[in-house]
This record gives structure tokens, C-alpha cells and sequence, in this order.
């Protein structure tokens, strides 16, 4: 359920109009790392901007088949995510979910508030500045944990990381596929490569 507004907010070829991307099947909400204890419990990584909200949901989705688990019980523990799935009930079962991912339905996830969005619903967005400049396309979604997320743009100048504050992101219109920004110091400068630990 990762979503990014805002404040921590293809085009078909030939005709020069914005395609929507289509929807997954699935959302991602993180990873089994390990069991937690002897009782089934799983300890995943987080890979949502909402874990909060994970206790809600009735059924997820665990590995490359997807099979389906009731949930019994979610909580954050140690900045992971512990959860309780039905028919996970001891070290064993869980030891035999380890790297798994864990996902929901894209119909039955928690719904956004207004202003939010979901990373998949931003990729393929048109960026331009305020001056109408093409920047590129958005082709990623960087979540970075406690802060705001940062959008990887490839266009003219190259690739771009601009992150995703209401001083920078001016508009997000997903219906016509764009979204315009406000560049400040430094912002075009900044790219992968800079990023990048010393020495590689």
C-alpha cells in the first residue's frame, strides 16, 4: 500500500496523448525475513508507507503463487512489521515462508486518503516545470524511509531525482498523466551518480 501525494506525493506512441498504466493484481506490503518466536509469527520488512494499517485487512497474499491467508493479527515491533497469518502456526510453517513476498489484492487494499497515491500510479507520469519545460518521465519510485519519497525522472538532461514535497511538486493531474514542478537550487544537478557511496 505504498502511496505518495504531493506533500510526500505511457504515452501512446505516435499520438502524443498519456496512456494509464494498468493497474497490478497486487500490491506489495513487504517481506518475510524471519519467524518471530515459536508461535507462526512472521517478521517482515516493511514495504509500505502504511503498515498501520496492515491489521485491518481480512486475506493476504504470500510467495510466487500467491496463497491466500487469512490474517489474525499485525503489529509493528523494532521498526518491523509482525504478522500473524491463519494456518501459520508454528516456527516450522513460518521458517518455510522466509523471503517470501506479501501482498494484497489491488481491490481489497485500505483505501488511500484524498492527495495520496500509490507508486505504480506515478510511473509513466509526464514531469514539466513551471515554465512548461520537459523533464522527462517518472520511471521510479524511491521510498525513503523517514522522508519523503523521491521520483527518478529520465528525459533531456538525463535522469533526475527530485523529490516529492509540495515545494517542488506543484500539480499531479494522473488523469492527464502529468505532473509539474518547481526546481529548486541545485535540483538539476542532482542525479543517480550523486547518490552513489564513494568508490563505486
Amino acid at each position: 500500500m505504498t502511496g505518495a501525494g504531493p506533500a510526500n506525493p505511457n504515452r501512446k506512441r505516435g499520438s502524443g496523448m498519456p496512456a494509464q498504466q494498468p493497474e497490478p493484481r497486487y500490491l506489495v506490503i513487504g517481506r518475510v525475513l524471519r519467524p518471530h518466536g515459536v508461535r507462526g509469527e512472521l517478521r517482515l520488512e516493511i514495504i509500505t508507507g502504511y503498515p498501520e494499517r496492515v491489521a485491518q485487512l481480512k486475506q493476504l497474499f504470500v510467495g510466487p503463487d500467491h496463497r491466500r491467508y487469512a490474517v489474525e493479527g499485525a503489529r509493528l515491533h523494532q521498526g518491523a512489521l509482525l504478522l500473524k497469518l491463519q494456518g501459520c502456526d508454528d516456527r516450522t510453517a513460518a521458517e518455510a515462508l522466509r523471503n517470501c513476498l506479501v501482498e494484497v489484492a489491488r481491490e481489497e487494499a485500505v483505501p488511500l486518503a484524498e492527495g495520496e497515491y500509490y507508486h505504480f500510479q506515478l510511473v509513466g507520469v509526464q514531469v514539466i516545470t513551471e515554465a512548461g519545460e520537459p523533464l522527462g518521465e517518472i520511471v521510479e519510485v524511491l521510498d525513503t524511509p523517514g522522508a519523503n519519497d523521491v521520483y527518478v525522472v529520465h528525459g533531456p538532461r538525463g535522469e533526475l531525482l527530485l523529490p516529492g514535497i509540495r515545494e517542488v511538486v506543484r500539480t499531479l493531474d494522473l488523469a492527464q498523466r502529468q505532473m509539474v514542478v518547481h526546481l529548486l537550487p541545485g535540483l538539476l544537478e542532482t542525479t543517480a551518480e550523486d547518490n552513489q557511496p564513494d568508490g563505486e
